[in-house]
């Protein structure tokens, strides 16, 4: 993709157009019915970032199967959901797996809210955080609906998937994809993995699995997640939201607007009628009296 910008020339005089060539745009796709909660994208993450262990390794079991991870946090950037779903008789059961990342919204809240411009869309539509220029404020935990940003407790500033942005800067395929051994996690131009998706989930809908969709492929979530899912179940099912309400200025923009707008006439109007009464107290006051009175 090429855009034209305005920029100044210190060579020539006034302003010239300079071209800037963009970068496609990327993604991870993420198919659930491949996962083997094998934790390869996980360990691959830590190795490659040098991301430190939790609690200096001693990770006590957290009782929830097989994930000791628990959560995204700010050393763990990818983490492997268990979900065990039994029936009300326990007579059957289904084991969902699906790893866990940063979004990397079209529409990302974090970005929006963050009051230093630390966090940046990078040429491959990606979200990343210029760790230098965070300051540690939390607006970003606070506006991500998804749970993918913490601080860290050490550096004390934002932490979050990169999406290997020096990997990709370098023509590589991000850590976590290149050691998925199932391809649960597949990367690539966000448009083709869009249309794998969706081909993937007419497959499913064929072998008798309807209950196979995608989540984040279209614009319904933040205008678009350039790392979606295809899900087996509800979202809810693997702690993802159903719906997407960030809290963010720009929601809260045309409402404020309203209010301010309706409060601004009705002082008006409270104003006017207010001097309009003073004004015939006055005019009352100062009539002469009648005859006689």
């Amino acid at each position: 993709m090429r855009i034209l910008v305005q920029s100044k020339d210190p060579s020539a005089r006034g302003t010239t157009e300079a071209e800037i060539v963009m970068a496609t745009a990327v993604g991870f796709f993420t198919d659930t019915t491949l996962c083997i909660g094998c934790k390869a994208c996980e360990v691959a993450c830590h190795q490659w970032n040098a991301l430190p262990a939790t609690n200096g390794g001693v990770v006590p079991l957290s009782g929830l199967s097989y994930d000791n991870t628990v959560s995204l946090s700010d050393v763990n950037w990818r983490h492997v959901t268990f979900v065990e779903d039994f029936s009300p008789d326990r007579s059957r059961t289904n084991w969902l797996m699906l790893s866990d990342v940063c979004k990397h919204c079209v529409n990302a809240p974090c970005l929006e809210v963050c009051p230093t411009g630390s966090i940046v869309r990078t040429e491959f539509d990606t979200v990343y955080i210029n760790e230098p220029v965070c300051n540690g404020c939390r607006d970003c935990i606070a506006a991500c609906p998804f749970g993918v940003i913490q601080v860290s407790a050490t550096k004390h500033i934002a932490q979050k998937c990169t999406f290997c942005y020096d990997r990709l800067q370098n023509s590589l395929t991000p850590a976590c994809a290149q050691a998925c051994p199932t391809k649960s996690i597949l990367f690539g131009p966000i448009e083709g993995l869009r249309q794998h998706a969706a081909q993937r989930v007419e497959t499913l809908h064929t072998q008798g699995l309807p209950q196979a969709r995608l989540y984040g492929a279209d614009d319904k979530i933040l205008g678009g997640l350039n790392a979606f899912f295809l899900l087996m179940d509800t979202p809810e099912t693997y702690g993802l939201p159903a719906e997407v309400v960030p809290k963010v200025p720009s929601r809260l923009l045309w409402p404020s607007s309203l209010k301010a707008m309706a409060a601004s006439i009705a002082l008006a109007v409270g104003a006017f009628l207010a001097f309009g009464r003073r004004r015939d107290r006055v005019k009352s006051a100062s009539s002469p009296a009648a005859p006689g009175a």
